[in-house]
């Protein structure tokens, strides 16, 4: 493996990337390094680590390539725990902030394993779930966002690293069910648990079926009913 020239993949690099690429380099490390036709944002040794923070969708043909190459993959997914919304102006100045009311917990990460919920247990990966408090930079775009009324986020900057998950094993992600789960339980029973959507509650609970950490048993009326393999 050779390092690539300065600079390069980094021209369109969008602040929270580079900042989590910042605090996860370490002396020696190599950045921007081709490896087996795909860039990799750090080479430390014989570990490779990327850093999405965004869907993991686009990354399945690269992870997988690279895990089928016989490569260590550290795959790195900051998840807001705190997140100040910031609105810019056309001139580029400051005209608004508030706290979202949202907050992020590790198992809003099953939204994207679904995309490949199978390469979890390949002993060649690890899944770090950054928590983070971050401020959401948004400017006026009608174009972009009707939504929003024409707000569209523009980038997303690091302000902290919380803590840190790590996901090294199919029963790393059965650690996120809630201690209190019925057993069996449906995707409703898990929704509540973690206080979250069904639909989350339902890439979850595919997951950890798709990872043998849960069997289905039955049914409770039309919902599906598991039942956990690790107890």
């Amino acid at each position: 493996m050779t390092a690539a020239p300065p600079h390069v993949g980094t021209l369109r690099e969008k602040p929270l990337h580079a900042s989590l690429k910042r605090w996860y380099a370490e002396p020696g490390d190599r950045v921007e390094v081709p490896v087996d036709g795909f860039v990799i944002d750090l080479v430390r040794d014989d570990l490779l680590i990327e850093i999405q923070t965004r869907g993991f969708s686009s990354m399945r043909r690269k992870l997988a390539a690279l895990l089928e190459g016989g490569h260590r993959v550290l795959l790195v997914h900051p998840v807001p725990v705190e997140k100040s919304i910031v609105k810019i102006g056309p001139d580029g100045v400051e005209i608004g902030r508030r706290r979202s009311p949202k907050h992020g917990r590790a198992v809003d990460v099953f939204a994207e394993l679904a995309s490949f919920p199978e390469l979890v247990a390949h002993p060649g990966l690890c899944i770090e779930v950054v928590l983070t408090r971050e401020c959401e930079h948004r400017v006026h775009d009608p174009s972009r966002n009707r939504r929003r009324k024409g707000w569209a986020v523009e980038e997303r900057r690091l302000v902290e690293v919380v803590d840190i998950v790590a996901l090294r094993e199919p029963s790393d992600l059965a650690a996120l069910l809630p201690a209190d789960l019925p057993d069996p339980f449906t995707t409703a029973d898990l929704a509540t648990g973690i206080r979250r959507p069904r639909r989350l509650a339902q890439q979850m609970a595919y997951c950890l079926r798709r990872t043998g950490m849960v069997e289905p048993t039955g049914k409770r009326g039309n919902a599906i009913e598991y039942r956990r393999t690790d107890v």
